[in-house]
């Protein structure tokens, strides 16, 4: 695994803020509104070919403790649409572990949500987040995230489609953020290359720029973005 600095490599708070959609496993939601579940699971490689290390969020659950405020419930990552509160965020063997209150009886689109949660349509958790510190495994392609800083957590509708991932790809590009090697290829063959064809696109380019990413060598970052891109504006998936 190859690590920049002295354990891994550090992010600058700079680095824009990152969008992670988790499958919500409600254990419980009830008549009150109250609801709890898993959201991030540690240890497993997710689409974007990263996997979450145990211990990620414990300091900045920390520092949101010391703030001393609830941390809201929000509706579709809408920071003007709070529909309740965090009662508990926590680390355990298996994640984050999260209790929340829709405030169904005082907000509208709270009780809707609540509605939408008991019928099953919406089942999504997704966080905003910098990322502290990473690793990167280039026998792997994986990238491990170490330390995050938890910024916010929203219910969202869950599973996100092909075409979403396809806009989530080019947003990333647009912002001068290169995808994960298993992201890149996942689109090249969902935009009609065969699995050869994509593979070697994506290891031939792409693997290269992640590396120099991952030691800390933006150079060619920015032509690269911008190669990548235009090409990414050209696709399309194709209607049946």
């Amino acid at each position: 695994m190859r690590t920049h600095g002295p354990a891994a490599r550090l992010e600058h708070k700079k680095a824009s803020l990152k969008i992670r959609d988790f499958g919500l496993d409600v254990k419980a939601v009830n008549e009150d509104g109250s609801f709890s579940g898993y959201g991030s699971v540690f240890g497993v490689e997710d689409s974007y070919g990263e996997i979450v290390a145990p211990g990620a969020f414990a300091e900045s659950l920390t520092e949101i403790a010391a703030k001393g405020r609830p941390v809201p419930v929000l509706w579709q990552h809408r920071s003007d649409q709070p529909i309740g509160i965090y009662s508990s965020l926590k680390e355990d063997a298996t994640g984050l572990y999260v209790e929340g209150m829709l405030l169904k009886d005082a907000v509208r689109q709270a009780s809707e949500s609540y509605a939408l949660m008991k019928a099953g349509a919406v089942s999504g958790l997704s966080i905003g987040y910098y990322v502290r510190q990473s690793s990167y495994d280039e026998k792997t392609n994986v990238r491990t995230l170490i330390k995050l800083d938890l910024v916010e957590i929203s219910l969202v509708t869950f599973p996100a489609n092909d075409e979403a991932r396809i806009d989530a790809v080019k947003s990333k590009i647009a912002h001068g953020e290169l995808p994960s090697l298993n992201e890149f290829e996942r689109f090249l063959r969902e935009a009609g290359f065969s699995k050869t064809k994509a593979a070697v696109i994506a290891n031939r380019g792409l693997a290269h720029l992640l590396r120099s990413e991952s030691a800390g060598d933006p150079a060619n970052e920015p032509e690269a973005t911008k190669a990548l891109s235009a090409v990414l504006s050209g696709f399309t998936l194709p209607t049946f």
